[in-house]
C-alpha cells in the first residue's frame, strides 16, 4: 500500500513510500540535505560532496550495498542558444532510490516524480517492481527527452543548408558557429554517458550486486543503445555542419575573387582612359593643340575604342 507524500520540513526534501520501496527526491540540494542523507543511509561523505560541488564527471561508484552515479542530461538555454550539461545524482540500494539535481529546468524528472506522487497507477507501474527498475525508468525518461533536442538541431541544420546559398554570408556565418557551437556542447554531454550505461549493464549482466538482484541489462542496454543512436546521429551532425563551414568558407573566398576580378577589370579599363586622357593634358604635345577640338574628338575616339577592344578581349578569355 502507498502512503502518502511527505516533505521534510525546511529541507528540499521529498519523499515517496511505495510498499517496500523509498523514492528520496532532493533538488537544488545544500549541506543541510546531505547531512540528513548522512544521517539516514550508508553513503561516502565524498559523494555526498560530488552532490553539492561543481560538475562532476559522469562515473559510477560500487559499494556494497549501493550504487552511486553521476550523470548528465542536456538542457537548452534559449537565452544563450546553447545546451548546458545537468547533473543527476543517483543512490540506489535494495529497497531505495536517491535522486539528487540542481537544475529545476530538468522537466522530465520533475514531471516523472510529481507523476509517481500524485498518480497511483503511474506510482504502482513505476515503483512497484524494484530500486532498479525505477532507475531504469528515470533514466529511459531523461534520456528520451534527448530526442527531441535532436530533432531541433536537425531542423536547424537543414534550414542552414539552404541559408548557406540564399542568405547574406554574416548571418550564415552566425547560424554555422551557434549550431557547431550547440552540437559540441552535446556531444560533450552524451559521449561520457555511454561507457557509465555500459558498465552498469555489464555489470548487471554478471549480477555483481546482490542488491539488485532483477534481471536488468536488458533494460539498461536499452538506455545503451538509445544514447549510441544519439551519439551516432550527433557524428553525422558534425560531419554535415563542418561539411556547411567548409562550404560558406569556399563562398567566402568564391565572393571575394569575383569581386576582385571585376575591381581587376575596371582599373584596367580606367587606366587606358586615364593614360589616354593624360595625353591631351601633358607638356609634350605642342601649346597649339591643347585647345584643338579635333584632338579631343580623336582622343575621345582613340578612349572609346580601347575600352571597347579592352572588353573584347575579355570577353573572348572569358573573364567577363
Amino acid at each position: 500500500m502507498a502512503l502518502p507524500t511527505t516533505t521534510e520540513r525546511d529541507l528540499n526534501i521529498q519523499v515517496i513510500v511505495h510498499d517496500k520501496l523509498t523514492w528520496v527526491y532532493i533538488e537544488k540540494p545544500t549541506q543541510h540535505e546531505m547531512d540528513y542523507l548522512a544521517k539516514r543511509y550508508p553513503f561516502h561523505p565524498l559523494n555526498l560532496d560530488d552532490c553539492i560541488s561543481v560538475i562532476q564527471r559522469p562515473k559510477i561508484d560500487e559499494y556494497a550495498d549501493h550504487l552511486f552515479l553521476v550523470l548528465h542530461f542536456p538542457v537548452y538555454d534559449k537565452q544563450s542558444r546553447l545546451t548546458t550539461p545537468s547533473e543527476v545524482d543517483f543512490f540506489i540500494g535494495e529497497n531505495y532510490l536517491v535522486t539528487v539535481h540542481c537544475s529545476a529546468n530538468l522537466r522530465p524528472l520533475v514531471k516523472f516524480f510529481k507523476d509517481c506522487q500524485l498518480d497511483e497507477p503511474t506510482r504502482r507501474e513505476n515503483m512497484g517492481r524494484s530500486a532498479g527498475y525505477l532507475l531504469y525508468k528515470v533514466m529511459d525518461r531523461l534520456v528520451d527527452y534527448c530526442f527531441p533536442m535532436l530533432n531541433k538541431i536537425n531542423a536547424n541544420i537543414e534550414g542552414l543548408q539552404d541559408a548557406v546559398i540564399s542568405k547574406p554570408l554574416p548571418a550564415t556565418a552566425e547560424g554555422i558557429l551557434v549550431i557547431r557551437r550547440d552540437t559540441t556542447s552535446m556531444r560533450r554531454i552524451i559521449r561520457p554517458q555511454v561507457a557509465v550505461v555500459e558498465t552498469l549493464e555489464r555489470n548487471l549482466k554478471q549480477r555483481k550486486y546482490p542488491f539488485l538482484p532483477e534481471d536488468l541489462d536488458v533494460y539498461f542496454g536499452d538506455i545503451g543503445d538509445h544514447l549510441h543512436k544519439l551519439w551516432g546521429a550527433l557524428d553525422d551532425y558534425k560531419e554535415i555542419v563542418d561539411a556547411l563551414s567548409d562550404t560558406a568558407n569556399w563562398l567566402t573566398s568564391h565572393r571575394i575573387q569575383e569581386v576582385m576580378r571585376v575591381l581587376t577589370i575596371f582599373m584596367s579599363v580606367l587606366m587606358v582612359v586615364e593614360v589616354i586622357a593624360s595625353m591631351e593634358g601633358s607638356n609634350v604635345l605642342p601649346q597649339e593643340w591643347h585647345n584643338n577640338k579635333t584632338l579631343f574628338f580623336g582622343l575621345l575616339a582613340t578612349q572609346v575604342a580601347a575600352v571597347l577592344a579592352l572588353l573584347y578581349f575579355f570577353r573572348r578569355r572569358h573573364w567577363i
